[in-house]
């Protein structure tokens, strides 16, 4: 994800070029990190092989299971949407399978702490999306940067204000935590004391845990491979069912693949869904990730990862399973009337 998710709503001036700077770098990470795991892919797990998984006739009423689940944008709690965007949205969800809204609310700051004035309109927002959408669950979506200069979760103090963060988002009424730090390094046994702390506060008030995760390895030492860009770490079968061990929910952001087929991609998709099938217990939710956005600074062949194509490949991925997952669409202010066309024509309930 990008700077939405974990980066911050309001630079003051002197630090907007410092901030330009990183972009471009992380921008740059990203496109030779998509390169290399290209690269790997075509060598070890096989390009040709994954064009032959994405090409197989999905079974089409295979659907969405109502786990769905939207990203959206700071724009929701900061006082930019009105009463008249809440319905607007309400139209749109209504019937779809959409389960939970991540909303930005964040983000954390790179000591720890939250500051309550970044989600003015957080409490107002909670309470119109219930009675608009009465079914669906509305979580905070927080992270930040994990990086030597930006936030440190090796830090208890760090930790321990990140859990205070959380007390000021249940009392504003959020039906859940959704964490999105990146990059997430794989057996980073800090993160995990993090979420299981986290979980016993959300437990107490009867709230969620949402995880948003890399990518899960597809090969051993794949992972170590294309984790040579801190950018583009995955995580282990291993690690990710460790983490699944703290949380309610995982959403797997299995994008930027780097993959210029979409036939590719989605059988990309189907090896992501089928390995984390085997990572995620029945009692967790899983949710693929689709990428609803169209920044082709970060996703070079967004012509080739489409909504589509991840349908397809969770549709593959599901066939002969009694296993039934949602999907995550990323992210609402970039999301074009197409991608939301792909969703209600080819998984949401409405069609």
């Amino acid at each position: 994800m990008d700077d939405e998710s974990t980066g911050t709503t309001a630079e003051p001036a002197q630090q907007k070029k410092v901030a330009r700077w990183r972009r471009a770098v992380r921008r740059g990470l990203w496109t030779l990190a998509a390169l290399l795991t290209l690269v790997v892919l075509t060598a070890g797990a096989g390009f040709g092989t994954l064009v032959v998984r994405g090409s197989g006739s999905p079974d089409r009423s295979i659907r969405s299971s109502g786990q769905d689940a939207y990203w959206l944008g700071h724009a929701w709690v900061d006082g930019r949407k009105t009463q008249a965007d809440v319905d607007a949205l309400a139209t749109q969800l209504t019937g779809t399978g959409m389960r939970d809204l991540f909303v930005h609310a964040g983000p954390y700051a790179d000591d720890g702490t939250l500051d309550p004035a970044l989600r003015p309109r957080a409490a107002w927002l909670v309470k119109a999306l219930h009675t608009a959408l009465p079914e669906v669950r509305v979580q905070a979506w927080l992270g930040n940067v994990l990086a030597d200069d930006r936030m440190d979760m090796s830090s208890a103090a760090t930790r321990a204000r990140v859990l205070t963060g959380v007390d000021g988002i249940l009392a504003d009424g959020f039906d859940g935590v959704h964490y999105d730090f990146e990059p997430s390094a794989n057996d980073d046994q800090n993160f995990v004391d993090l979420l299981a702390a986290t979980r016993a506060k959300t437990r107490a008030h009867q709230a969620l845990l949402s995880v948003a995760t890399p990518r899960v390895e597809l090969l051993p030492g794949l992972g170590l491979a294309t984790g040579l860009s801190p950018v583009y770490l995955q995580w282990t079968p291993d690690y990710m069912r460790q983490v699944a061990g703290h949380v309610d929910q995982i959403a797997i952001m299995a994008y930027d693949s780097g993959l210029p087929s979409e036939k590719a991609y989605a059988g990309y998709v189907r090896r992501q869904t089928e390995v984390a099938l085997t990572a995620v217990p029945d009692d967790v939710t899983l949710l693929i990730g689709a990428p609803a956005y169209h920044d082709k600074k970060i996703n070079r062949y967004d012509g080739a990862e489409t909504v589509s194509a991840s349908i397809t490949g969770v549709q593959l991925a599901l066939a002969g399973t009694s296993r039934r997952i949602g999907l995550a669409l990323y992210v609402d202010f970039d999301a074009t009337p197409a991608d939301w066309a792909a969703y209600e024509q080819g998984w949401s309930r409405k069609a």
